[in-house]
């Protein structure tokens, strides 16, 4: 009887544990992991503590800020779930969106046409134009058109169109690509580079953050489409957050947007 009994409870146990087991995987579908760089700002970057909105990271005690992280924390909010930052590499977040590891891409990815081969896009989040970020002083520093910089040394992120667009530059040597933009201020403040490709926002960022940095805009600029200038959440194929996602953001008012930005690049670590 005793025996009888001990097997009655041990299998009562094994229920409850198995219960408890999916009440838990309920929960985890109340999150929205979102993933990012957490190293482009004003878009994206690391901190370390909650000041100014910081959204801890997930398996990290560091905090990620920045344009991207608000955009997010409006779309976690009308979804009604709990925002859940995953720093990423660049190279890594479509594979991560594909895998199922996170569940939309927010950093200040472009929709581009290759990207849209593998990946859905939601509306537009903010668009933006094409600059060189150069030292001040520079024989580059006043240059009008992209065609001025024949003979400079130019490079880009890797896996960017950023890089792609320098070919457009007659006599340009274009460098290698680099993994993210803090290397390349780092080279561009060592003299390795003489500039490189990035958006106005990031420029701003790179002129605020150090004194010998000088955005170059152009009257005369780089031909892209405009989907290569833009920026929105990427999303897997056929996700039911799309519409939703693209309902929240149609809420939030271009002039909102460049107040957030505004905010984005004044808060900005580096720029402290």
């Amino acid at each position: 009887m005793r025996k009888k009994l001990s097997l009655f409870l041990a299998l009562a146990l094994s229920t409850m544990i198995l219960l408890v087991g999916c009440g838990t995987s309920g929960e985890d579908d109340n999150t929205f992991k979102v993933g990012l760089e957490a190293g482009y700002a004003p878009f994206n970057w690391t901190q370390m503590d909650d000041s100014n909105g910081g959204v801890k990271i997930e398996g990290s005690s560091e905090y990620a800020g920045g344009y991207d992280v608000e955009i997010a924390k409006k779309i976690a909010e009308g979804l009604g779930k709990e925002l859940v930052i995953v720093k990423t590499e660049w190279d890594g977040l479509v594979p991560a969106l594909t895998s199922g590891k996170i569940d939309a891409i927010i950093a200040g990815m472009s929709p581009t046409a290759e990207r849209k081969e593998t990946i859905d896009f939601s509306d537009n989040y903010y668009k933006s134009d094409l600059v060189i970020v150069v030292k001040k002083g520079s024989q580059f520093e006043n240059a009008t058109s992209i065609q001025d910089f024949s003979g400079a040394k130019i490079t880009a992120q890797l896996n960017t169109f950023h890089y792609s667009v320098i070919d457009q530059i007659e006599g340009v040597s274009k460098e290698p690509a680099m993994d993210n933009f803090p290397a390349m201020r780092v080279a561009l403040e060592s003299g390795v580079i003489d500039g490189y490709v990035s958006e106005r926002p990031e420029g701003v960022s790179a002129s605020a953050a150090n004194d010998n940095f000088v955005m170059v805009s152009f009257t005369e600029g780089f031909e892209t489409s405009e989907d290569d200038t833009a920026i929105a959440v990427g999303l897997e194929k056929g996700s039911e957050l799309t519409e939703k996602i693209n309902e929240v953001l149609a809420g939030i008012s271009e002039e909102d947007r460049i107040s957030i930005m505004d905010a984005a690049i004044q808060n900005q670590p580096a720029a402290e």
